[in-house]
């Protein structure tokens, strides 16, 4: 994990940063690169809702897969398979509001990912 700059997290794809966090729920919001996307992944012990603020981009959850922009919003129950991609040429950014009984980034099960990890 690495340091873009204070409470910002960098990652391949872009970046995120934390802006909450107590028992059982955490806030972040995440910026994802122009032409990148997260790794289709799922988690075993928390839900997230992601509300879409800037961009313009494509979400799969499960089989569905969907366009989203500003003021979208995107329900991931546990267990289920997701990834989101930017598709514009402008970041991609979205409020991800995350909820379970074990919150930890170690909590991603990667089925595909472009960035091999």
């Amino acid at each position: 994990m690495t340091k873009a700059k204070e409470g910002i997290t960098a990652r391949p794809w872009g970046t995120y940063h934390k802006i909450f966090q107590e028992a059982g729920v955490w806030v972040k919001r995440v910026e994802v690169n122009p032409g990148q996307r997260l790794s289709l992944q799922k988690h075993g012990h928390r839900s997230e809702k992601w509300i879409i603020v800037s961009g313009q981009g494509m979400v799969t959850v499960n089989e569905l897969t969907v366009t989203v922009a500003k003021g979208s919003i995107v329900d991931i129950p546990v267990h289920v398979i997701h990834r989101i991609s930017n598709l514009g040429k402008k970041p991609l950014v979205f409020i991800e509001v995350a909820c379970g009984d074990e919150l930890t980034e170690k909590d991603i099960v990667r089925l595909e990912d472009d960035y091999a990890r």
